[in-house]
């Protein structure tokens, strides 16, 4: 006889701002290429999300909040009438199967390209994107950005309010502030993409300070309790090196500590670094974890249970998973009966459009031999 699974507090109610989530585990953004050309989200992504509505929270994928923002060919955007309609059929269809959804704002910054938003990327300073960028016609050598003036940076922490608005308009419960990755609010605290002289460069308080007023100005369009924070502390993709990281995010939090935000969201945590837990214990409201599980290889065979209750018993009060979500869109019942995972199939679908390897991974239910382990799992 095979045994039940052990309780685990990854299926415990939680409370996040007004939300009543149905358990601690968060779908992560995880961008899959298939709104159109022009940024609005297409009927298939309704699907695909609504398939994965038993998460506790869906943090849909990165949306730009204008045009310049854009980073890839197919990414939504947020940022006119058409793209809120298009994400109203995706919320609608969520909020149907009981789901609740957040949307990420992201702007790519100097990730980006002229063929993929017919406009010159820019930048906190001139430095290019050290490796080539995907457009229409294939990987293409990335272009030097042009450098923000003030002016520009005014108008894009607008922007990024607007979008808020947007979001909530479409029906989504609250936005995600993008500041990792690379992109371009990682961009301006990043020491060797960040060369500015003036109030938004040089001293750690002068590279955060872009991203506090696109906080700032976000929670005052939708109110705090609406929005989160991104952050991925020492992530070097997209080129960046941030150069002093233990004190840009403890500075960072520390002043936005008192704003009332919905939550935190720490990408690749890692409950042992002492970095995880300053910024714990810097942090007043909910954190998001999202374990360091490394990409492209397989998902664990508990799909990242395991770290998830460490980052939990660290202190973490949700838990993100990107790939997990991806190949399973039941993971919730697959994790508490303890059944066996979907892998991500090929990882070049993920970015290619089209329902193969995005809305077609079989759940529990279709998949008769797990589907009756399931069962004796539960009834063991």
């Amino acid at each position: 006889m095979t045994n039940t699974p052990a309780p685990s507090r990854l299926f415990d109610p939680a409370r996040l701002g007004p939300l009543d989530l149905p358990n601690r585990l968060v779908m992560a953004p995880l961008t899959r290429n298939r709104a159109g050309a022009d940024g609005v989200p297409q009927p298939i992504m309704a699907t695909y999300y609504a398939q994965r509505a038993s998460a506790g929270l869906i943090i849909a994928e990165a949306a730009t909040p204008n045009a310049v923002g854009q980073t890839y060919p197919n990414i939504p955007a947020i940022h006119n009438e058409a793209h809120v309609a298009g994400w109203r059929q995706v919320t609608d269809a969520v909020a149907a199967k009981g789901g609740r959804m957040f949307l990420q704002l992201q702007h790519g910054g100097r990730v980006g390209h002229p063929d993929n938003s017919g406009l010159m990327p820019v930048a906190p300073s001139p430095v290019p994107l050290p490796e080539t960028i995907h457009t229409p016609a294939g990987r293409q050598e990335a272009v030097v950005p042009r450098e923000m003036t003030q002016d520009d940076i005014r108008s894009t922490v607008a922007d990024f309010a607007a979008a808020a608005r947007n979001a909530v308009d479409a029906g989504f419960a609250g936005v995600e502030v993008h500041a990792a990755n690379g992109h371009l609010l990682h961009q301006f605290m990043a020491r060797n993409t960040n060369h500015r002289t003036d109030a938004y460069g040089g001293s750690v308080a002068g590279r955060i300070r872009f991203a506090v007023e696109v906080v700032q100005a976000v929670a005052e369009a939708i109110g705090p309790e609406r929005v989160g924070l991104r952050i991925s502390p020492g992530n070097t993709v997209n080129g960046i090196e941030e150069g002093d990281t233990e004190s840009i995010y403890p500075t960072l939090v520390e002043a936005l500590a008192d704003t009332g935000l919905a939550y935190l969201h720490i990408v690749w945590a890692d409950p042992d670094q002492p970095l995880f837990q300053d910024l714990r214990k810097a942090w007043p409201g909910t954190l998001i974890a999202n374990p360091a599980l490394g990409w492209g290889g397989p998902i664990p065979a508990d799909g990242g249970q395991l770290a998830g209750e460490r980052l939990l018993d660290a202190g973490a009060d949700l838990i993100a998973l990107g790939r997990a979500f991806l190949a399973n869109p039941d993971l919730v019942e697959r994790l508490r009966v303890g059944a066996p995972l979907n892998q991500v199939r090929d990882q070049h679908m993920m970015y290619v459009g089209g329902e193969t390897g995005y809305t077609d991974y079989p759940t529990l239910a279709a998949d008769v031999p797990h589907a009756a382990q399931a069962l004796e799992l539960v009834g063991s």
